[in-house]
């Protein structure tokens, strides 16, 4: 392709130049076109619009390829930890040994959310999605933590910031599960690691305490590692967006976990299950909805399988898939819904309708059945996904203000609305 793209409107040749990334990938630069032509571009829910250049994540969604900053997503799941994947999505590399101790150390003290914001969980009642108690408490770290927020917030404050996030958010979390069950909070100890403190939290009880078992830890820690970043998604999109405004880290990731929130994001996983329950309370005849899934007039949708950016299998699918045989030989559990996400895989893998269209299993259709496994209801999965993504919104609200060309996001549209009418007042309608 040539560095320049002609664009003829009505004879007027208008130059785009070509941006090229490290990857080879190719985009024609149209920021000047609205200027010069007086058009825009229409491209509904932005499938071919780039809006930012990013040296976070690389997605190649035809090869099945997610990589953190060069590093293959899968050799992170395996060798990494989640804090030590966050400080490279976050810093854009690994730490050394005194690095990652550091932070890690960090994040034990800031643990603790202020006492005064357990005030918060009391005044919701029990039935409260715990999504929204978390995008609400996170906003209000704003009021609590006010010394940071500042419109241009220096490279030690946006640090401490994102450690206090990251570390807090799990305690805000595990409080938001036991409220929503009525049981007492079970505060961070100093003593455990991240993984480990949350479980601690989540599952402690002063008359029951945790049993933490490392398969479990190990798990988790692998899927927050594969939820960690994927590029601009519909919650990242959201808090580059917010953020571009210069709203504060909390504003911008408040609005993130909502954006996340929705079921054709980070409740699919949640779909996934309910699904599964269905089908084997069903009876367990897969094929018959494997069947309606094919028809056309059918409304029903065989949740798990195909994603909007990759045409070839998810990598993080194929880890996950590996994971969950490893935890549930070693647990000993025997769980139908498994066996079952199993023999749906194998048929639709053989089916040409589901192969000419390229729907292979994605991340959700094995992250559901382990969270189910280590005992996280329906209602947490969403949260879990939260948890897990916020070192990449970090990172992007990060990268997206220290960017000195980053503009405020302002789309525009086509109106398709009335011709211009005049007002009638009230007794003549």
């Amino acid at each position: 392709m040539a560095d320049n793209v002609q664009i003829n409107i009505d004879g007027k040749i208008i130059e785009c130049p070509v941006i090229v990334g490290t990857e080879g990938e190719r985009a024609i630069d149209i920021s000047k076109l609205r200027t010069q032509s007086g058009l825009i571009t229409m491209d509904p829910g932005f499938g071919n619009t780039g809006a930012c250049q990013s040296a976070i994540t690389y997605l190649d969604g035809d090869k099945g390829f997610l990589r953190y900053r060069g590093i293959p997503v899968e050799q992170l799941a395996e060798n990494s930890t989640f804090v030590e994947t966050s400080y490279l999505l976050i810093y854009g590399r690994l730490p050394n040994a005194q690095e990652l101790e550091a932070f890690s150390d960090a994040f034990n003290e800031h643990s603790m959310i202020h006492e005064d914001m357990v005030n918060f969980f009391h005044a919701y009642p029990s039935t409260t999605h715990p999504m929204a108690i978390l995008s609400a408490m996170v906003c209000a770290m704003s009021a609590y933590y006010p010394e940071f927020i500042k419109e241009e917030p220096t490279k030690q404050e946006i640090n401490r910031i994102a450690v206090q996030l990251l570390s807090k958010v799990r305690t805000i979390c595990a409080f938001s599960y036991k409220k929503s069950i009525g049981e007492p909070f079970v505060y961070p100890r100093h003593d455990l690691h991240y993984v480990h403190n949350f479980l601690n939290m989540m599952f402690s009880s002063p008359t029951n305490p945790y049993q933490i078992d490392d398969d479990v830890v190990n798990a988790l820690q692998m899927l927050l590692i594969l939820h960690a970043d994927h590029e601009q998604n519909c919650s990242t999109s959201t808090v580059r967006l917010v953020g571009s405004s210069h709203a504060n880290l909390y504003a911008s990731i408040s609005a993130g976990i909502c954006a996340l929130w929705g079921p054709l994001h980070g409740g699919a996983n949640q779909a996934v299950i309910e699904m599964l329950e269905m089908i084997h309370k069903d009876g367990g005849d897969f094929n018959k909805y494997i069947a309606k899934a094919k028809d056309k007039s059918n409304t029903f949708r065989l949740m798990g399988f195909g994603h909007r950016v990759y045409k070839n299998f998810d990598p993080r699918a194929r880890v996950i898939k590996k994971c969950a045989d490893n935890l549930f030989n070693k647990l000993g559990i025997n769980d139908p819904l498994l066996d079952l996400a199993k023999r749906i895989e194998e048929a639709v893998l053989k089916d040409e309708y589901f192969i000419e269209r390229k729907l292979y299993p994605n991340v959700d259709f094995y992250s559901g059945i382990i969270f189910r496994a280590i005992g996280i209801p329906l209602n947490m999965f969403p949260v879990m996904f939260a948890i897990g993504r916020l070192p990449g919104w970090i990172a992007h609200w990060k990268e997206m203000i220290d960017d000195p060309t980053s503009k405020i996001g302002r789309p525009y549209q086509i109106y398709t609305g009335s011709l211009k009418k005049d007002y009638v007042p009230i007794e003549q309608r």
